[in-house]
């Protein structure tokens, strides 16, 4: 008698870095197109390099600082707003409990339970006061609990992000002395740089890479195209 193949248990694969990659796609998408556009409008209007080099290190320190701020900030408004939230919650199932029951029995209902097992999920969850308020704030509110590291994670990945895509465009600068020569090259770097970045990004988000990536480089392009020709206009 042939012998039955043991079927191996199902495994999901899930992507649990997706605050990560959300963080390096915000600062590595301003990182390579505000020093590339920044560059690109002052070799049209100056002719050091260097001058180039130093206002591009000066962009990336202030941008990435800023950009930096900006996602500590949206963390700890994430984590203070759950907070507030679950300090209501809790008051209110102090106060009204009788209102907040009906509230976890409608949730059952939603579901298509029976009135037996509606009371009896209801009796069962509201008898510990934690699970109560976290099944509120779960699937009352949709709020999860925020990561406790989550700001300061976001400040350095965004940050780190931009500091890194800012000195795609800028490298050229470093090695040719020549604004306009540099700023070609800067051109072929960065495009090419912006092309992976956006086939990458919207491999990860579930879009069509070849048209994400097409996307993201047309805008860096007209930001840079924009920039110089404003520079040159005004010089």
């Amino acid at each position: 008698m042939a012998e039955i193949p043991q079927q191996l248990p199902h495994q999901e694969h899930h992507n649990n870095s997706s605050a990560f990659i959300k963080d390096v796609v915000i600062g590595m998408s301003d990182g390579l197109t505000v020093p590339f556009a920044l560059a690109a409008g002052l070799s049209g209007a100056v002719s050091s390099t260097g001058l180039i080099v130093l206002a591009g290190l000066a962009e990336i320190t202030a941008g990435s600082i800023a950009m930096g701020l900006g996602g500590y900030l949206a963390g700890k408004t994430e984590q203070d707003f759950y907070k507030s939230e679950l300090r209501r919650e809790y008051e209110e199932v102090e106060t009204l409990p009788e209102e907040e029951k009906r509230e976890v029995r409608a949730f059952f209902e939603e579901l298509g339970l029976s009135a037996e097992v509606q009371d009896k999920a209801v009796e069962e969850i509201t008898q510990d006061k934690k699970k109560w308020v976290d099944f509120m704030m779960k699937y009352e509110l949709n709020l999860d609990e925020p990561d406790p590291k989550r700001a300061r994670n976001s400040a350095f990945n965004i940050g780190g992000a931009y500091i890194v895509g800012g000195l795609v465009p800028l490298s050229p600068y470093f090695f040719i002395g020549q604004p306009v020569e540099a700023l070609r090259w800067s051109v072929v770097v960065t495009l090419v740089c912006l092309f992976i970045f956006g086939f990458i990004k919207s491999r990860v988000t579930g879009v069509n890479p070849w048209w994400g990536a097409v996307r993201v480089t047309l805008i860096g392009a007209a930001a840079a195209a924009a920039a110089f020709f404003v520079a040159r206009l005004f010089k």
